[in-house]
């Protein structure tokens, strides 16, 4: 039932208006309180109809008027402006307890309580036009007391005592509507002093947010110094293990019966190498968090650059019996890049597709491709390995990140690689995409402006 009552009064609500709870439960209330309020309003003349003034005309546009009533809600629902309905209601009811006052019985009239309704409906919802509002009752007022000079009294169309149940059925209308109406505004406080609440709640819980942000910036902070710092402290000493490492190789290397010497020193030293490779990953992720890694630019001959990289990769990827390919032009150019980061990318990308990969192929595409942004450098690394799963997809860029749970036990790794290799991208303005399938393979593809040199060298003389 309690459903039903709401689907109605919110009938005569536009959407607009029904969008915030406090606008929806001031529209209600308007509704209910215009759909009430003539009902009430007949009781009064109805006991008016029943006295000899109820043939007269004065009666009959009182009752005209107090019937309007019941087309403000219409008015609400084809204008869409809860403004102008409020203003045509205090208007309206300061008009129809001025004429019914100056003809029914004058101060003692039982319509004259309705002025004050209309004040305190004047003010709950035209608050934000009260000036235009009280320009209105006033004008009002000034014909009210103009009749009363120029007709000198008030027509005595009843005789008071035929009043007095009028003005007591008037007084329990006017006392109902004013109740209707604190409670309304006990309403609106109440959800006032809630939101109110939650904003200063809200306000607390950003600024204890804040302090957390602060709080964890200095500590990453902390931790890139401290990074960077130890892994400077770590490369000393492994440069010194690898060195000799190679020395006592190259010592034992003519020896006869040295062979368990030199795998030895060889696993000393590939384990010193890796090691090392994962310090300088260390160290150029904390240079990147604490923004002291530059990007450091040079004419760099495309092919010959592509070529070294293959040349290193190439012991990695015969390691597991895969085959490569390249698919590159014969003439790339030269294009101002930082070749170091191009190069590590690069490597990240074909170390990570032989790890994977085991007596499959490894394809490296370079490509160049015209977009409206200028031309860019497409280089692809695509394999027929182990593949990665979705789930892996989200995570694989992530620092320390591995694509699989098991992939640390499995084939080693700090999940480092892939990491910088995004940052790389993004430093010189390029991307990293990847694309990949279970038990298909995997394809990673770079994407970075091509800016040539002479181009390079003509914006910087500018």
């Amino acid at each position: 039932m309690t459903k039903l009552l709401y689907r109605l009064i919110d009938w005569f609500i536009p959407a607009a208006i029904q969008e915030t709870e406090s606008d929806r439960l001031m529209a209600r209330t308007f509704v209910i309180l215009h759909l009430m309020g003539p009902l009430m309003g007949h009781s009064v003349t109805y006991f008016l109809w029943q006295t000899p003034a109820g043939a007269s005309w004065q009666f009959w546009v009182t009752e005209a008027l107090v019937a309007s009533f019941f087309a403000i809600p219409l008015m609400l629902r084809v204008l869409r402006s809860l403004r102008i309905a409020a203003m045509t209601s205090v208007q309206l009811l300061v008009g129809l307890s001025l004429f019914g006052s100056f003809f029914f019985g004058g101060i003692s009239s039982p319509l004259l309580p309705w002025f004050l309704i209309a004040m305190v409906l004047g003010f709950f919802y035209l608050s934000d036009s009260i000036k235009s509002t009280l320009v209105g009752v006033s004008v009002q007022l000034c014909c009210f007391f103009t009749a009363r000079i120029v007709v000198g009294h008030f027509p005595t169309l009843l005789d008071p005592d035929a009043l007095r149940l009028a003005n007591t059925f008037s007084i329990v209308a006017a006392l109902t509507y004013m109740t209707m109406l604190s409670l309304y505004y006990e309403t609106v406080m109440r959800i006032s002093l809630s939101l109110e609440q939650e904003t200063i709640d809200q306000r607390v819980r950003l600024g204890q947010l804040s302090q957390a942000m602060e709080a964890a910036e200095l500590a990453s902070k902390r931790k890139s110094i401290f990074l960077a710092k130890m892994s400077h402290e770590l490369r000393t000493p492994l440069n010194a293990v690898i060195g000799y490492a190679e020395m006592l190789r190259e010592n034992f290397e003519d020896q006869p019966g040295s062979d368990r010497k030199m795998q030895d020193l060889d696993r000393i030293h590939a384990a010193g190498r890796h090691l090392l490779a994962l310090v300088n990953d260390v160290i150029d992720l904390s240079s990147i968090e604490s923004n002291r890694l530059e990007l450091s630019t040079e004419a760099v001959a495309v092919r010959a650059l592509i070529d070294e990289v293959i040349a290193t990769a190439s012991p990695l990827i015969s390691k597991r019996d895969n085959r490569m390919v390249v698919n590159m032009p014969e003439e790339l150019g030269t294009l101002e890049l930082d070749a170091l980061k191009v190069r590590q990318s690069l490597l990240n990308l074909l170390s990570n597709a032989a790890k994977f990969t085991t007596k499959g192929t490894i394809m490296l595409t370079v490509l160049r491709r015209t977009t409206p942004a200028g031309d860019r450098m497409l280089l692809e690394v695509t394999d027929n390995g182990i593949g990665i799963s979705a789930e892996g997809l989200r995570r694989i860029f992530e620092d320390f990140g591995q694509a699989e749970n098991d992939t640390v036990s499995k084939f080693g790794g700090t999940g480092l690689g892939l990491a910088l290799t995004k940052r790389f991208c993004q430093m010189m303005g390029g991307t990293i995409d990847v694309r990949s399938e279970r038990g298909v393979g995997t394809s990673f593809t770079i994407e970075i402006p091509m800016i040539e040199a002479g181009e390079m060298r003509a914006l910087k003389a500018a």
